[in-house]
């Protein structure tokens, strides 16, 4: 099985040559996990990103996750889909990944969670922790409370997502978080390599 506690750093296939940098300064830097986002962009923008990041991940050792498009993980060859609310059903993308795939389903109560594992998930997204401004329509914060909710619900790791910040993450780890996802974070920062390190120290 790949690593999935830890950080997982999510990019932007839209974010084009710097997103990609700032992957490679985070792989670098030694994150266990990229995800790999699409927003507004086309199929062959996402798949030719998705490939390249897949590129530099494969040599570290990261386990590479793509948002939303089980197919495109396939073509690229990731290790991974991540589902959310609106996407295929988990359930479904397990028969056409197979078992050898990792999946991870989005969730925010205990209810939700049940139902992902018992459909085959790896692993769970779980948030928004706190506020973001990172994605817009999202749901309240439930909190390292809520996080706790889930990830004392089912036996998979957890992995909080959502205003995550080094200084929050000893917070979501006591709550029973196996990790953190982040955004802005490492995307966003002026050095992302000096972000990752920041948030595997406070990871532990």
């Amino acid at each position: 099985m790949r690593p999935l506690g830890g950080l997982h750093v999510l990019t932007d296939a839209a974010g084009g040559p710097r997103a990609l940098a700032a992957v490679a300064a985070a792989v670098a830097a030694g994150a266990p996990v990229v995800q790999v986002r699409a927003k507004g962009c086309t199929d062959r923008v996402l798949h030719d990103f998705a490939r390249a990041v897949v590129e530099l991940c494969r040599p570290a050792g990261t386990t590479c996750l793509v948002n939303d498009r089980v197919d495109v993980a396939l073509a690229v060859g990731a290790d991974g889909t991540h589902l959310g609310e609106h996407d295929l059903p988990l359930a479904a993308a397990r028969r056409v990944a197979g078992p050898g795939h990792l999946l991870g389903g989005t969730a925010r109560d205990p209810e939700r969670a049940r139902l992902l594992v018992a459909e085959g998930a790896d692993y769970l997204g779980v948030g928004p922790a706190f506020a973001t401004t990172t994605k817009t329509g999202l749901p309240d914060p439930i909190g390292p409370a809520g996080v706790a909710a889930v990830a004392t619900a089912v036996p998979v790791p957890v992995i909080a997502i959502g205003g995550v910040t080094a200084a929050r993450v000893g917070e979501l780890l006591a709550a029973g978080a196996a990790g953190v996802a982040v955004v802005g974070a490492v995307a966003a920062a002026a050095d992302p390599t000096a972000a990752t390190r920041d948030l595997l120290r406070a990871l532990g």
